[in-house]
């Protein structure tokens, strides 16, 4: 299949990386870094392998990229509003967009968009980061499930995991609201709190009171997923994603980058919705309400 990477930042130049490396036909749209990127070509530092792409195909804008079978899109979701001008060029009838995205309620929004688009949900359980122009410092993790939300071929999301996987990368199909409420549990208290205590992941974990904070937080999001109908989220879920953040690499999240870099943060897709879809089910949370407004008081100052 040919592909389309919008946003290759951490995440999206690490994904685009490995399935260009892996020999798939992959289109990138730059900005800041294309012309680093046309003349040194694009570096991933990788716990797993490292490689370069020495002359990855680069564009200024969709316009002048190909049409292609997926788009993934690896924006922060503050900059979605840009989506209705960057997918149109790429897309022909079967193009499934994936959105590899933090937060809850991406897809729907889109949806409404583009009522025929062929939309999944990618959830990436990767530390990543991409601190320099052209170069992509992959730590640690990289696994990603597939969450299907509107693709009418099931046999596309199949061939991505497909390609995914021969290109060295972990990645399995699942039911789409337990996808995005799996990675919330560990978004939602990470993600925040890294930013209004100004520590990385092992910090928190290190304190026994800010370690049971987190668990108090993850468990409300478990609460929620549960009061919604979301199936395969349990208690147990909150120990393993506590278990396997003490076994990675200390770690800044993408939303204590953009606080550190003044950078507008994603409160609304990874808080306001999932708060907001909660109280509708009838369930409160009440740690996390109070970690919104702080980061909102945070964003203003």
């Amino acid at each position: 299949m040919k592909y389309a990477i919008i946003g290759t930042g951490a995440v999206g130049g690490y994904y685009g990386g490995r399935l260009a490396h892996a020999g798939n036909e992959v289109h990138f749209l730059l900005h800041s870094d294309y012309d680093y990127v046309h003349e040194h070509g694009l570096q991933v530092d990788s716990c797993d392998g490292s490689f370069h792409l020495d002359a990855p195909n680069i564009y200024h804008t969709t316009a002048d990229m190909p049409k292609v079978d997926v788009v993934i899109v690896a924006l922060k979701t503050t900059r979605n509003h840009m989506l209705k001008e960057l997918l149109p060029p790429l897309l022909h009838p079967e193009t499934l967009v994936l959105l590899i995205q933090n937060g809850i309620g991406p897809e729907p929004i889109l949806q409404q968009q583009f009522p025929n688009l062929y939309l999944a949900a990618g959830l990436a359980f990767i530390c990543s980061a991409k601190t320099e122009p052209g170069r992509v410092n992959h730590q640690c993790y990289g696994s990603i499930n597939i969450g299907n939300y509107s693709c009418k071929n099931q046999q596309i999301v199949d061939r991505l995991i497909q390609d995914f996987t021969e290109a060295g990368i972990k990645a399995a199909s699942i039911e789409y609201h337990e996808a995005r409420w799996k990675k919330a549990v560990w978004n939602m208290p990470f993600n925040g709190m890294t930013v209004v205590m100004n520590a990385q992941t092992n910090q928190l974990l290190a304190n026994p009171a800010t370690m049971q904070l987190i668990r108090r937080q993850m468990m409300e999001v478990i609460g929620a997923a549960q009061a919604l109908g979301v199936k395969g989220l349990d208690e147990s879920f909150a120990d393993r994603m506590i278990e396997m953040t003490l076994s990675m690499t200390p770690y800044s999240p993408s939303m204590k980058l953009d606080y550190d870099f003044h950078r507008p943060m994603e409160i609304d897709y990874l808080y306001s919705n999932a708060i907001a879809e909660a109280h509708r089910a009838g369930y409160a949370m009440p740690c996390l309400e109070m970690l919104e407004a702080q980061l909102r008081f945070l964003q203003e100052k």
